[in-house]
């Protein structure tokens, strides 16, 4: 049995028409009961059920199949799932369920920051992602600061959330204030403090090292060291991945701790001075004390650029600024990850996987004018999704 709540009547009426047009164009006996032919029988229940699918009256049924099956299936409440029957039904093709069917009841509920643009629009395309994916309710939460937690909590209960999907750091502050029953997605975070990295798998912002590496490569072949400046407290768990990343590309990998300004300029110093601008590279990640960008990031676009080193940032907005190249959220595709996250656990009955996880639904953004300077081939931009200077 497939653990779905589907109303009755969507029920009679899918199982009905999972049979095929041969098999009902031999059911045009009267019913000796009500007096009615099969496909009157069909149209008044149909009618009952959902009339949106009946067909026009000059449609065959033994020729339009592939037409009602389309039209059951764009209803959501509906999921269809092939049945054999006695007789000789010709076969119908198989359907993917892939995003209609989870082996979990409940729903899901979506929290985010009730902002203004340009970041709403951000999180209305993640949302957007989640919903396409998730097949399922899908409750949309917009929280300010005064949200009553509560009343929220009352209210998932009543619409027997499982999973709630938080967004922002907003979103994140609101959902671990909720029911320890309900399990937490958190998403669109650049990090997160340590308690809510143990109790909840947290989906950064931060591009994943073996993405930046790997299309670091993939311009400058040659690339042999990577070296990076980060403050352990922010980004100590991006590092032990990057060591990782570094070693499968066959890159030498070299990360200064800093935690104040000072040490951070002295490792930059330190790092252009004695970096080869044929074979080194300097990664610049999500990190406000080691990248700040009002002395910290001039010094470092003045000196590479001088120095002829290429410089690539898990920051977009860099990219405009001068550096090479960046990785960015697909914000639909992190919705399709979100969503594909919260109907496994609903699915599952053990512990959640918790801990940071960095972004993999990316896009890529490159300076146009930097690939140049640095005699890096960028002959086809439009293989990349956004270049600078604007083309």
């Amino acid at each position: 049995m497939f653990p779905v709540h589907m109303r009755a009547g969507a029920v009679l009426l899918a199982i009905s028409l999972l049979m095929t047009a041969p098999a009902w164009a031999t059911l045009k006996n009267r019913n000796p009961l009500s007096g009615e032919t099969s496909q009157q029988n069909y149209v008044r229940v149909t009618r009952a059920v959902a009339p949106s699918l009946l067909l026009p009256a000059s449609t065959s049924l033994e020729t339009d199949y592939a037409e009602v099956m389309r039209a059951i299936e764009a209803v959501p409440d509906v999921i269809v799932v092939p049945i054999l029957v006695a007789g000789p039904v010709t076969a119908a093709a198989t359907r993917n369920l892939g995003n209609k069917f989870a082996q979990a009841d409940g729903n899901i509920a979506v929290i985010y920051p009730d902002i203004g643009e340009p970041y709403r629009s951000v999180f209305t395309q993640i949302v957007g992602g989640i919903e396409d994916r998730a097949g399922r309710r899908v409750t949309n939460i917009a929280v300010g600061a005064n949200v009553d937690t509560g009343e929220l909590n009352n209210s998932l209960r009543r619409q027997d959330t499982r999973v709630v999907i938080a967004l922002g750091r907003q979103g994140v502050k609101v959902a671990t204030a909720l029911d320890s029953n309900i399990r937490v997605v958190v998403g669109a975070v650049l990090t997160a403090p340590e308690n809510e990295v143990r109790d909840h798998p947290v989906n950064s912002l931060s591009p994943d090292p073996a993405l930046l590496f790997s299309r670091l490569k993939s311009l400058m072949p040659k690339a042999r060291r990577v070296f990076t400046v980060y403050d352990p407290r922010q980004n100590a768990w991006m590092m032990r991945l990057a060591k990782e990343a570094a070693r499968a590309q066959g890159l030498e990998f070299t990360a200064y701790e800093a935690q104040d300004l000072r040490s951070a300029t002295l490792a930059y110093q330190k790092i252009l001075a004695s970096a080869d601008s044929s074979q080194d590279a300097l990664w610049l990640p999500h990190d406000s004390t080691t990248v700040e960008e009002g002395s910290v990031l001039p010094l470092v676009l003045e000196g590479s650029w001088a120095r002829n080193l290429a410089v690539f940032s898990s920051n977009f907005g860099h990219v405009r600024r001068g550096v090479l190249f960046s990785l960015y959220p697909n914000n639909v595709e992190l919705g399709h990850h979100l969503a594909g996250s919260a109907l496994a656990f609903m699915a599952s009955s053990d512990n959640e996987v918790s801990g940071m996880f960095p972004l993999r639904e990316v896009l890529m953004a490159i300076n146009l004018r930097t690939a140049q300077h640095l005699g890096i081939n960028t002959s086809r931009p439009q293989s990349y999704d956004m270049t600078f200077p604007a083309q």
